[in-house]
């Protein structure tokens, strides 16, 4: 069965830094890109940053640009999302999803496979 695990969040003061991971079983992990979506209360999910399968290219929502990076280790079937600079703003639940192709997309319908999410809450 397809599971994906995220971990990592929490509560950091503005301007801190978070890693989240997200461990992933059940399928050949380096044949799909890896996406990271968030949500925060009142909001609708959105896209926050893709990487493809090989982790060579590299997709940003231009809210976290600058600021997050995108990672992954095929070797260990984790992708990664390091958050620097963290802002109020960026308070949501941070969900891993599986994309349904090698190259990662900001559409939501490309993706399956989604995680249980994990609280990211930053005060100011």
């Amino acid at each position: 069965q397809v599971q994906l695990a995220e971990s990592g969040g929490g509560l950091v003061q503005a301007g801190g830094s978070l890693r989240l991971s997200c461990a992933a079983s059940g399928f050949t992990f380096s044949n799909n890109a890896m996406g990271w979506f968030r949500q925060a209360p009142g909001k609708e999910r959105e896209f926050v940053a893709a990487i493809d399968w090989s982790g060579g290219s590299t997709y940003y929502a231009d809210s976290v640009k600058g600021r997050f990076t995108i990672s992954r280790d095929n070797a260990k079937n984790t992708v990664f999302l390091q958050m620097n600079s963290l802002k109020p703003e960026d308070t949501a639940v941070y969900y891993c999803a599986r994309g349904r192709t090698t190259y990662g997309s900001s559409y939501q319908w490309l993706y399956s496979y989604w995680g249980q999410g994990t609280q990211v809450t930053v005060s100011s």
